[in-house]
C-alpha cells in the first residue's frame, strides 16, 4: 500500500508556473505568423505541417492567420510520428502504424513543421524521417511554441514563441483549446 502512494507521488506533477496565458499565446502565433512570412516572402512554395498532436492546431492556427494577413491560403497538413520514434520500445509495446496523410504534396516546397515543445530534438528527427517518406520538400523550417533546452540531437528551431530554462524535472504543459478546453502554457515539477 504505501509503495503505490509513494509511485503515485514521484509521478504527479505540481504547478509551479503559468508561463503563457491565452492572450500571450495568440500575441506570440501572431508574431510567428509574420516572421514566417517575412523570412519565406509570402506563401508560395509555403507549407505548413503539424506534428500530432499539439502541433496540428497551432499550424491550423498559423494557417487562418496567414490567411488574413495574404489573403492567400497556405496548405496545412498533419503528421503522425508515432511510427518514427525511435524511443518507443522504452514507452511500452510497439504501436500499430498510423497511416499518416499530409494533405498536400511536400515535394520541392518550403515546410514548416510546427510543434508545441521542443526538448531533446527526438520529435523533430522522428518527425523529418516521417516528412521525408512523403517526398523532399525544398526546405524545412521547425516552428515550436517553446524551446526548453536539453537538446539530445543537434536540432534548432528556426522560429520560437519563447524560450524557458528548465531543469530535468520541469515539465512544460502547453493547453490549447482544441485539444484540452483550456489555453495556457505551465510549468509543472516532478
Amino acid at each position: 500500500m504505501t509503495m503505490k502512494k509513494h509511485a503515485v507521488r514521484k509521478t504527479a506533477l505540481r504547478q509551479k508556473a503559468q508561463l503563457m496565458s491565452g492572450s500571450e499565446i495568440e500575441r506570440t502565433l501572431v508574431r510567428l505568423a509574420h516572421e514566417i512570412l517575412e523570412k519565406n516572402g509570402g506563401v508560395d512554395g509555403l507549407g505548413l505541417v503539424g506534428i500530432r498532436r499539439r502541433g496540428v492546431p497551432i499550424a491550423e492556427r498559423l494557417g487562418k492567420m496567414i490567411l488574413q494577413v495574404e489573403k492567400r491560403k497556405v496548405p496545412v497538413g498533419t503528421l503522425d510520428i508515432t511510427f518514427y520514434r525511435d524511443d518507443l520500445s522504452t514507452l511500452g509495446p510497439k504501436p500499430m502504424v498510423q497511416e499518416m496523410e499530409i494533405g498536400f504534396p511536400v515535394e520541392g516546397k518550403r515546410i514548416v513543421l510546427v510543434d508545441d515543445v521542443l526538448y531533446t530534438g527526438r520529435t523533430t528527427r522522428a518527425a523529418l524521417d516521417a516528412l521525408f517518406s512523403h517526398g523532399r520538400p525544398s526546405l524545412v523550417q521547425l516552428l515550436v511554441l517553446i524551446d526548453r533546452g536539453h537538446r539530445e540531437l543537434p536540432v534548432e528551431a528556426t522560429f520560437i514563441g519563447r524560450t524557458i530554462q528548465t531543469t530535468d524535472n520541469e515539465v512544460i504543459e502547453v493547453k490549447l483549446t482544441e485539444i484540452d478546453d483550456a489555453e495556457r502554457v505551465l510549468l509543472m515539477e516532478k
